[in-house]
């Protein structure tokens, strides 16, 4: 159930993009322990020229590879969102050769009125959803 919406640069391939899907994936999957089948993502691609995406002060330098992740979920705990952010940064380094440096993260939460997956109900409200 977490909805991932990823912003890059334009001018990676489908399978490129297929990778990162993938790998974002196996770090949900890992560290919130959802369904396999619990996969909603979305990619926007940007021109270069239509992003500013900088590091806070921090010092940290960005490539055209970077990845601006938002997630939309319930309430997850520090833990499993610090796990998140590790085991995502480790599949994109190791699977599609992006730097953690070029990896950026925001979670948005919400409560169970929230999600609708179909047919006009709220399967959590209505326990269909655990």
């Amino acid at each position: 159930m977490p909805f991932l919406r990823f912003d890059v640069i334009e001018g990676r391939t489908d399978d490129e993009i297929a990778d990162l899907l993938d790998a974002a994936h196996r770090a949900v999957l890992e560290a919130f322990g959802v369904p396999e089948r619990d996969r909603y993502q979305i990619v926007h691609e940007h021109r270069k020229t239509r992003t500013r995406i900088e590091d806070t002060g921090l010092g940290i330098e960005r490539t055209d590879k970077v990845v601006l992740l938002q997630v939309t979920t319930r309430p997850r705990t520090i833990d499993e969102k610090a796990a998140f952010y590790s085991l995502l940064c480790a599949e994109f380094s190791g699977r599609c050769g992006i730097a953690p440096s070029d990896v950026m993260v925001n979670f948005i939460e919400n409560t169970d009125a929230d999600w609708s997956f179909g047919h006009g109900e709220a399967q959590f409200l209505t326990k269909k959803l655990g």
